[in-house]
């Protein structure tokens, strides 16, 4: 069998959580063949997966697992503070995996500080994350994974793009400043010394945001409040971006809206926008991108049940998280999922392609401390699939 999970957020990493699971099947049937492939969507939580798949790989037969190792480098936070961020590196496929919230993340902030007015998200930078990817450039990375989720930044990726070499002028030919705030000044790019090497690397931008870039439903409006724009400050990004947005389809020769209006331009605060636009990225699934990059179908092939999961089951779990990924793509398999809680009936479950569903709380009525302590209630139910072992791997009689 396979276990492809993914994190439960605040609790346990994807690969505890498989390693729980493992442990309480093996002490009910001992003899069992169970490996261990982590999971995510393409948000925070990938680059452990990378590693975790590239750890369990000399531990199971998982095949076609990835051989990435931990990098680390300096950067510029999103509130201009230094900060040591990570990614993930496949030396022999030249392969990157970057969480642009590794350096600008949202999760990086000061949330009180940032309700007080003591921060200003107008200002908040996604420079760190041009200066993951040229440290991955530098690593030899000639295939990046950009992991969109999780931003503190509404500044279109200006951050980003100065940061690997784009000039970003406003009218007294100045620097434009960092965030929303300084791209809105914007009135000329200079795109001569942006790095040379990203021609020849391959952008795969892991997003489900489908948001264009400005307008009612862009970043400023839709995602803006929850990263601390004020409401009467919003309209002013939004327009900001927009301009911005326009002048950098100007400077490349494309059309109005080709870039700005394009499906995921609006992904973590515009950084869609610069990935597509100036980066030449691909955008893809998150969780499809994730599967391929770990080999999933080679480790699911074979397997008589899959095992996945994550913290809360609930309607937003089958519009691209990890789990409706791998129940997708379980080839047949049955596939069954552990969550710490479901918002779901069985019967959506089931029609989801979950065969069935097992919840912490179940065994633990205390959900904090299901959130507190999940490794050991994580063994019980792996007990408790090991021993309903031949009745949740069985196939009905048309799928055999």
């Amino acid at each position: 069998m396979l276990i492809a999970c993914d994190k439960f957020k605040g609790s346990a990493t994807a690969l505890e959580v498989a390693g729980a699971l493992r442990r309480g099947i093996l002490a009910e049937r001992s003899g069992a063949e169970v490996d261990v492939l982590p999971v995510a969507d393409g948000g925070d939580g990938t680059v452990d997966a990378a590693l975790a798949a590239a750890a369990s790989s000399s531990s199971s037969a998982t095949a076609a697992a990835p051989g990435f190792d931990e990098r680390r480098c300096s950067v510029t936070g999103p509130y201009g503070e230094p900060r040591e961020a990570r990614f993930a590196f496949d030396p022999g496929a030249r392969t990157a995996v970057i969480e642009v919230a590794e350096a600008c993340g949202l999760h990086l902030v000061d949330r009180h500080a940032l309700g007080s007015g003591a921060l200003d998200a107008t200002v908040a930078t996604s420079a760190g994350a041009g200066q993951l990817i040229a440290a991955a450039l530098d690593a030899g990375a000639r295939s990046i994974v950009l992991g969109l989720g999780g931003s503190a930044t509404t500044d279109g990726g200006a951050g980003m793009l100065t940061a690997l070499g784009l000039g970003v002028f406003d009218a007294v030919g100045a620097p434009v400043g960092p965030g929303g705030a300084g791209a809105s000044h914007a009135t000329r790019i200079d795109t001569a010394g942006l790095d040379p090497r990203l021609a020849g690397a391959r952008i795969l931008v892991a997003s489900d945001v489908t948001n264009p870039l400005c307008g009612d439903d862009g970043a400023a409006a839709v995602y803006g409040p929850q990263k601390g724009l004020p409401p009467e400050r919003i309209a002013e990004i939004d327009a900001g971006l927009g301009r911005f947005g326009a002048l950098v389809e100007r400077g490349l020769g494309a059309a109005p809206g080709e870039w700005t209006g394009r499906p995921g331009a609006g992904a973590a605060g515009g950084l869609g926008f610069a990935a597509l636009a100036v980066l030449g990225g691909e955008l893809r699934p998150g969780i499809d991108l994730v599967l391929d990059l770990l080999g999933f179908d080679a480790a699911v092939a074979g397997a008589d049940l899959v095992i996945t999961g994550e913290g809360r089951l609930d309607e937003q779990t089958l519009s691209g998280k990890a789990p409706a990924g791998v129940a997708a793509r379980a080839g047949g398999a049955p596939v069954v999922l552990v969550c710490g809680s479901s918002a779901l009936p069985r019967e959506r479950a089931v029609a989801a392609g979950f065969r069935e569903v097992f919840e912490l709380v179940s065994i633990e009525p205390d959900a904090e401390r299901c959130m507190r302590e999940p490794l050991p209630l994580l063994e019980r139910i792996g007990r408790l699939i090991g021993g309903r072992l031949a009745q949740l791997a069985a196939r009905p009689p048309e799928a055999r």
